[in-house]
């Protein structure tokens, strides 16, 4: 199952496109793409926070130049995907001019190797 981050600004539920970092020593605030992992002193935000972040006088908000890309998925993910697809590809053996190399199940059909 993927998990997707959400916005941490309070109240909001959409999905966080970026990262939120405070360089506090050079009174700046960096907004990036979406960290590969939460961090415990970033922020994820959504677009809209994203782009409308404000910061204290005297502090310089540095962010991202076009588009946020879409979130890369985590191995877990990837793994998860991967074994939906190998459980949805199981199937019962179902005998076939006496061959019990072909099956079915739903879309997915097992194909017998070449001989």
């Amino acid at each position: 199952m993927m998990h997707v981050r959400r916005c941490t600004k309070t109240g909001c539920a959409r999905p966080a496109v970026a990262t939120l970092t405070y360089a506090y020593a050079d009174l700046t605030a960096v907004v990036g793409p979406l960290a590969t992992y939460a961090e415990p002193h970033s922020y994820d935000l959504c677009e809209e926070h994203a782009l409308r972040l404000t910061v204290p006088r005297g502090w310089e908000v540095m962010r991202h130049v076009g588009e946020f890309p879409a979130p890369i998925p985590h191995a877990d993910d990837l793994e998860a995907l991967a074994d939906a697809v190998r459980e949805a590809a199981r199937v019962e053996t179902v005998p076939r001019d006496g061959d019990l190399t072909t099956g079915r199940r739903g879309h997915l059909r097992v194909v017998p190797p070449p001989h």
